[in-house]
């Protein structure tokens, strides 16, 4: 005997409109520890398959009302009943008929009159078809929910993996750029330290000179006039400290460098994020100055008073770094069919907005650019998904961004955005 379970007994509805063959049927079906439902005519057959959910059914094709075959095709058409076998019985032996009744959907055909071992044993055979036919369907089903669960945690891992490789090669080359830079720095800071006082001497020890010999030769005069020596001194002097401001300007940048690129340790630690977002700032200058094609992107900060949080540094800077460049991105998308003149009238511009709301702390970076639809929105945090050319993007950037803001943090990365209309990117971090 086949059944799902110890407790539970194959249901098998009966459909005849003859009350002798239900009853023969009936007292078969219960003779192999079956139970049996029986109905009349099609639409009582269509109500107690619904509401019963029998195991297999036997359908008398000719009935009064609707027909064995339609009553057929409206179980078939029902997603509570479509996938419960069909057994037709009928005293029509035409192959049409029988075609017929298969290409909507039954599984065999019983013919009247009818052997009760023959009926047992078709039912027996097409009641284990249809035990394996579930049993399969949930290993099928099981199998890909474990598999879906696989592939999620692979791309999990694999996100991890190149976020952690991208952040060490990019810590260890910034690092070392900010390294070197600061070698060469430290010795012209430390020189033009130096040479200042040298030159208060050196001039000091002219103007000596110049008062010890009131009568100068004409020579004298005339190379005076000819380097200019009453500007020449002044600039000398203007040129040095140009050269110290210089110099305190690359060291910002070497600071900031190494703010952007500091490495995370195990725990979180307490972050300024303000100073995360102006170091990728100044990483990406580049990128914002002016060119052939545009003016400069104007970058509008709206800082607000929020305090530190504890978190992973480069990591935050690295999602800060993901969506400044999609923005530029996008502002030079925009710019395709634009003039330098339209541009300028109408500038592209990013700006960033942090406040506190909620016990969070709110960073929006929005964009003026050409905006995204919605079928694109849907899937931009997907892992590989790019509306970039080829070796343009790697449709990784936002997929590690959701996941250092979503799972390392606690937060949530937000998109709003609409065709022609910019794109709004709010990170949303737990104080």
């Amino acid at each position: 005997m086949i059944e799902d379970s110890p407790t539970k007994k194959m249901l098998i509805l009966l459909v005849d409109d003859n009350p002798n063959n239900l009853k023969v049927l009936s007292e078969a079906i219960q003779g192999n520890g079956w139970k049996a439902l029986m109905a009349t005519d099609g639409e009582s057959a269509i109500e107690q398959a619904e509401y019963a959910h029998p195991d297999l059914i036997i359908l008398d094709v000719m009935m009064p009302g609707i027909n064995g075959f339609e009553t057929c095709r409206r179980l078939k058409a029902n997603l509570i009943t479509e996938n419960i076998p069909v057994i037709f019985m009928t005293a029509l032996s035409d192959a049409l008929d029988k075609v017929k009744g298969l290409e909507i959907g039954a599984v065999d055909y019983i013919t009247k009159p009818f052997q009760q071992e023959e009926v047992i044993a078709r039912l027996k055979l097409h009641l284990k078809i249809s035990h394996l036919t579930r049993t399969l369907e949930q290993k099928v089903e099981q199998r890909t929910a474990e598999l879906s669960q696989s592939l999620q945690q692979l791309q999990h891992t694999q996100l991890q993996m190149i976020q952690s490789e991208k952040m060490s090669a990019l810590g260890n080359l910034v690092a070392g750029i900010a390294h070197e830079m600061n070698n060469p720095l430290g010795f012209i800071f430390a020189t033009l330290k130096q040479v200042k006082p040298i030159i208060d001497d050196i001039v000091e020890h002219l103007q000596l000179y110049q008062q010890s010999l009131p009568s100068v030769s004409q020579e004298i005069i005339d190379h005076g006039e000819k380097i200019d020596l009453n500007y020449s001194i002044p600039d000398l002097y203007k040129m040095i400290d140009s050269m110290v401001m210089a110099c305190d300007r690359i060291n910002n940048i070497s600071n900031s460098l190494r703010t952007f690129s500091r490495g995370d340790k195990d725990y979180k630690q307490l972050f300024n994020l303000h100073e995360g977002i102006e170091s990728t700032i100044l990483i990406l200058k580049h990128r914002l100055k002016a060119n052939q094609n545009r003016p400069a992107i104007e970058v509008i900060t709206e800082y607000g008073n929020i305090p530190e949080i504890k978190c992973f540094p480069g990591q935050l800077n690295q999602v800060f770094m993901n969506i400044l460049a999609n923005a530029i991105d996008a502002l030079d998308e925009s710019n395709i069919n634009r003039s330098f003149n339209d541009i300028k009238a109408n500038p592209n511009q990013i700006t960033i907005t942090t406040f506190v709301a909620d016990q969070q702390v709110k960073i929006i970076i929005a964009d003026n650019g050409v905006g995204m639809s919605e079928e694109i929105k849907q899937h931009i945090f997907d892992h590989l998904f790019t509306t970039k050319g080829v070796n343009k993007g790697t449709g990784l950037g936002l997929a590690i961004a959701q996941q250092i803001i979503a799972d390392k943090h606690g937060g949530k990365i937000d998109c709003l955005s609409n065709l022609g209309e910019g794109t709004k990117f709010i990170i949303s971090l737990p104080i």
